[in-house]
């Protein structure tokens, strides 16, 4: 009788530690989603694409193009309203607020003023919740509670069109890219505690994201710079190697590089799309071009590798495919679409989220573009990645969240 009891509990921790694992899988804990590689798992492809989605709540979060946090039953938004940045946590499947966290914001002047919300994304690990706002300020909560852990000031310093990275949170760090125009660091704070573990001066921020790379066991923080693409140890912060990267006049480092094992694609400058083996060389390491796609590259978006595939927006506004192997033009779309789309990989299918609110389903094949459905999904413009988990589809447009469902 006791044996019969203990498999039944075996069973059902079984499924219930599997239905935990489900729901972390459909989780978008940062930029970028859980592996930082705009992929998701979970969802499922209806056979028959409905004519419209269905509409759960919709709640006004405030001003920003921030891509909000998905982590379990909790979503982070990250806002402005007036003077203030805003880090809300919201009851994903309801929409209620369950805390906010106020911060005095800088105002955000120039080229940059129309767009004065936070564009850089929440991190949520081990518990904590990390935000950097427009002026370079990083802040840490408790992520169930909303109350502030440590902070950290930054210098005052910004790039031109003010703070956009997303902090790169991994093994106990948050990495950050302080400063201004021509000068800055990359710098490893302390999850725990917010004080600095290492810092390597140099150029200023870009508006891409670091990205992780691990070669011949050396794990390896992936950072554009405004000039240059560079590989930085991850537990000492030491140069590792580093690549110069020329940009087209109205072009700035804004994509985030993708990795794939020891190789590099990035892309960006308006020079099209390049792929980079990053590998062992004598005491250090050394990048070394495989190839270059000067004829498409996107500008504002990151592109997606899938299945030996490489599927972007490039910078005219055009859907397109690349082989990841040799970089040759696999197709591009003949519609035009915003260079500010967001590409995501759902597994079957690929989301593609413009700035003209209409999502939009891909099949991901290599021979061809096929559309397979689109909805409307915001009534203003979206620069945020939509976050797909499950069945639902969080949707962030300037001002407000949206929670649409498939049926």
């Amino acid at each position: 009788m006791r044996g019969k009891v203990r498999l039944k509990l075996a069973i059902a921790l079984g499924l219930a530690l599997g239905a935990r694992e489900r729901i972390l899988a459909q989780d978008w804990p940062q930029w970028l989603g859980p592996s930082r590689d705009c992929k998701v798992a979970g969802f499922e492809a209806p056979q028959t694409w409905p004519e419209e989605l269905t509409r759960v709540w919709r709640v006004n979060v405030g001003q920003g193009e921030a891509t909000p946090a998905l982590a379990g039953d909790r979503l982070y938004v990250f806002a402005r309203e007036g003077d203030e940045e805003i880090l809300r946590c919201l009851d994903a499947a309801e929409g209620n607020e369950l805390w906010a966290h106020r911060q005095a914001a800088r105002a955000v002047t120039g080229p940059a003023s129309p767009y004065p919300g936070p564009r850089s994304s929440p991190a949520v690990s081990e518990g904590k919740v990390v935000c950097l706002g427009v002026g370079g300020a990083v802040t840490c909560l408790d992520a169930a509670t909303g109350r502030k852990v440590w902070d950290a000031a930054g210098p005052a310093e910004v790039p031109r069109f003010f703070t956009a990275m997303s902090p790169l949170v991994v093994d106990g760090r948050c990495i950050v890219h302080w400063g201004g125009e021509n000068q800055g660091a990359v710098t490893a704070l302390s999850l725990a505690t917010g004080a600095p573990l290492w810092s390597w001066p140099g150029e200023g921020p870009a508006y891409a994201s670091p990205a992780l790379l691990t070669a011949d066991g050396i794990r390896q923080a992936v950072v554009h710079t405004e000039k240059r693409l560079i590989g930085l140890d991850l537990a000492e912060g030491k140069l590792l190697w580093e690549v110069a990267t020329h940009q087209e006049r109205g072009y700035w480092n804004s994509a985030t590089p993708v990795v794939d094992g020891g190789v590099v694609f990035y892309t960006g400058q308006g020079t099209g799309t390049r792929a980079l083996r990053i590998a062992r060389r004598g005491d250090g390491f050394a990048a070394e071009e495989i190839w270059h796609n000067p004829s498409l590259g996107t500008c504002y978006n990151t592109p997606v590798l899938k299945d030996g595939l490489l599927f972007g927006v490039s910078d005219r506004g055009y859907l397109f495919c690349l082989d990841a192997r040799t970089g040759a033009t696999r197709w591009k779309a003949p519609a035009r679409v915003s260079p500010f789309a967001a590409v995501v990989d759902a597994g079957a299918v690929l989301f593609a989220l413009p700035a003209k609110p209409v999502l939009a389903i891909y099949k991901p094949d290599g021979a061809s573009c096929v559309e397979l459905a689109k909805y409307t999904v915001a009534d203003a413009e979206t620069y945020a990645f939509p976050i797909v988990a499950g069945r639902r589809v969080f949707v962030r447009d300037r001002g407000a969240v949206t929670l649409w469902t498939f049926p």
